[in-house]
This record gives C-alpha cells, sequence and structure tokens, in this order.
C-alpha cells in the first residue's frame, strides 16, 4: 500500500532538523514517500510535540525481525502491514495500546479501530482484487470467474509469498465450499483445476505491469495501488466489480513493547488518525483514509479505498490461522507450479 520515493533513513535523518535536549521519538517504517511524509507528518510533529523523530526503515519482514531480535526495544511506533503485525502481536512482541489516549479511534471507521485485539489501529486500509483487460475479456463479477474456461492461459497469480499469494489459497477453498485453514486439500484441488489458465506467478507489482503491458496475461489479482500504473501501461485495465467482495488489507501501528516513549507513541498515533491530516494525505497521493469524517472529491477519492460503503464490502482475512498454516500451503503450492 506504499508509494513511489524510498529514501534511506540516514537521508531522512539529514532531512530533519535535531531538537536540542528533547525527546526522541523512535519509528519504524517503509521510507517510501519520504518527502511527502516529512512535510505532512514529521516536521508538524516534531512542532507540535517539541521531540525529535528518528527512524529505521526497510521492508516488513526485515524491521519486524529487528524488533524480535531486541526483545520488542528499540522501537517506539512500527507501521506493517497486517499480516506482518499479526505476526508481532502472536509473538507476544507488542503491547496493548491505551484508546483513552488515543481520542481520534472514535472516528474511524470500525474495520480500522481495532483490528487485532487491542494492540493497534490501522491507519490506512486498501483491497485486493481482480484487474483484467477490457478489451479482450469479458466483464468478471466473483472470485470463481478465475476458473473460466475463456480465460486459459490468460492469468497471473501472486506468487505464494507474496502479500496476496497465500489469499489464493483462501479463494480456492471458498470456491470448493470448504475452509482452507481447516482442510487444505479441497483448495489446493482448485489451484491444480486453475493451473492451465495461469501464464506465470508474479512476485512484484512491476513484474505484473510488465506481463499486461506484453500482452502475455490479460486478468490477475492485485492490491488497488497498483490500478494507476496499470492503466497507465494498458488504459483498457478493469478493476473487478466482484459479487463476494474485494480483500481488505490494512496498514497499522502499534506500539513495542519495549518502547521507551511509550505516551509520546500513543500522542503520534493520534496525530496521524487526525481527520485533517488523513484528508491531506488521501489527496497528496500518500495513504488512504480511514477517518469517517474525511470527505475526499471524486477525483482524489478513485485512487482510493474509500467510504462506508466500499470498506464495509471488504473481506478480512484471519492472519493468525493463515500465518500457521502459509509454510505447509508453500510447498503444495511449488509442487503444482513447478517451482
Amino acid at each position: 500500500m506504499r508509494r513511489t520515493l524510498m529514501i534511506s533513513a540516514a537521508a531522512l535523518a539529514l532531512a530533519l532538523p535535531g531538537v536540542a535536549g528533547a525527546k526522541t521519538l523512535t519509528i519504524s517504517w517503509w521510507g517510501f514517500n519520504g518527502e511527502k511524509l516529512d512535510q505532512y507528518i514529521v516536521k508538524p510533529f516534531q512542532e507540535k510535540c517539541g521531540c525529535e523523530l528518528v527512524f529505521e526503515t526497510g521492508n516488513n519482514a526485515d524491521r519486524l525481525n529487528k524488533v524480535k531480535i531486541r526483545d520488542g526495544k528499540g522501537v517506539d511506533v512500527i507501521y506493517l502491514t497486517d499480516s506482518f503485525s499479526q505476526i508481532g502481536v502472536d509473538e507476544g512482541l507488542f503491547q496493548k495500546i491505551d484508546p483513552s489516549k488515543i481520542p481520534n479511534l472514535a472516528g474511524l471507521h470500525d474495520i480500522a479501530k481495532d483490528p487485532q485485539g487491542g494492540h493497534g489501529p490501522a491507519y490506512t486500509v486498501g483491497r485486493i482484487g481482480i484487474v483484467y483487460d477490457g478489451a479482450k475479456v469479458k466483464p468478471i463479477t466473483s472470485w470463481a470467474d478465475l476458473w473460466r474456461e475463456d480465460l486459459k492461459a490468460s492469468v497471473s497469480l501472486p506468487g505464494i509469498t507474496t502479500t496476496a499469494g497465500p489469499m489464493v489459497v483462501v479463494v480456492a477453498g471458498e470456491k470448493a465450499g470448504t475452509d482452507a485453514y481447516a482442510d487444505a486439500d479441497p483448495a489446493f484441488a482448485q489451484i491444480e483445476a486453475i493451473k492451465g489458465n495461469v501464464v506465470k506467478n508474479y512476485n512484484t507489482g512491476s513484474e505484473m505491469i510488465n506481463l499486461f503491458s506484453t500482452g502475455e496475461v490479460t486478468v490477475s489479482l492485485t492490491q488497488d495501488f497498483t490500478l494507476g500504473r496499470l492503466r497507465d501501461a494498458v488504459p483498457t485495465i478493469e478493476w473487478a466489480q466482484l459479487s463476494d467482495g474485494d480483500i481488505a488489507v490494512l496498514n497499522t501501528v502499534n506500539i513495542p513493547k519495549g518502547a521507551e516513549n511509550v505516551d509520546l507513541a500513543h500522542e503520534f498515533i493520534n496525530f496521524i488518525l487526525d481527520p485533517a491530516l488523513q484528508k491531506v494525505l488521501a489527496e497528496n497521493g500518500v495513504d488512504a483514509p480511514v477517518a469517517k469524517a474525511v470527505e475526499l472529491s471524486p477525483e482524489a477519492a478513485k485512487s482510493w479505498t474509500y467510504g462506508e460503503a466500499q470498506i464495509n464490502s471488504l473481506k478480512r482475512m484471519d492472519y493468525a490461522k493463515m500465518n500457521a498454516a502459509k509454510s505447509g500451503w508453500v510447498e503444495r503450492w511449488n509442487e503444482i507450479f513447478g517451482m
């Protein structure tokens, strides 16, 4: 759900003037959109709190692993996608937040208020769905359409180790009428059945976009933040209107159990949930809003998972079950696709 420019921790630190004698809040995040985050979040919050912000940057897995190695110490606030923050919750790396210190929680959509048992809110929401080339493919209206005979040698699925990959197993289980977490056999029978439709599994968004642009595929699963780039490459790309709903992807903020500045961490989380800031971030291409009070223009809204009706229609994944099942699924997936 993150976008554009990645900047290193060192480069970001150079952009932030120190606050002599002030408290320091250490934040672990991706580092994407660095200039915009500096403008709209970092500098305003430093001015508000009279503190200094310092950063660790990197991907989800690396940053979460650092917190684990340090036994929950060294960071005050950590940004993660919900599949990874659930790992942190399950491994006891995060403390529960104090809602009384985050009054902006009350104004969030329900999906964002408490997605993981009191360990922190989601500050933005996205969705995973199906995209297709409307000039070459008749409309797709359900997840089961991925198995249609007219899509032979036309589909790219996300690799099993990507964010969306394990979701394919859950969807396949639903097509088979079973719970893939409880019994994966019917789900993998459906994955075997879809193999003839699959040209290639992709591992990055750029790879998926390239498959469309070269005409190798006409259908795929993706997260909504790729839609703009997809349409730049292939203007006839459509986002499928699925009767059984897109899948929610949340980005969460959590406080590790060894955080040194817990009160300041709560203040920061409340700051980024402020409706006025959420509106600015959405209008400037940073994140989708989760504050109900945010009203976007139609032009701004079309880029995001936005509005109560759309957000309430999303399907949630049970990441605790998914993370427990994933290693076995990876092996079976690779057997089918010869990886």
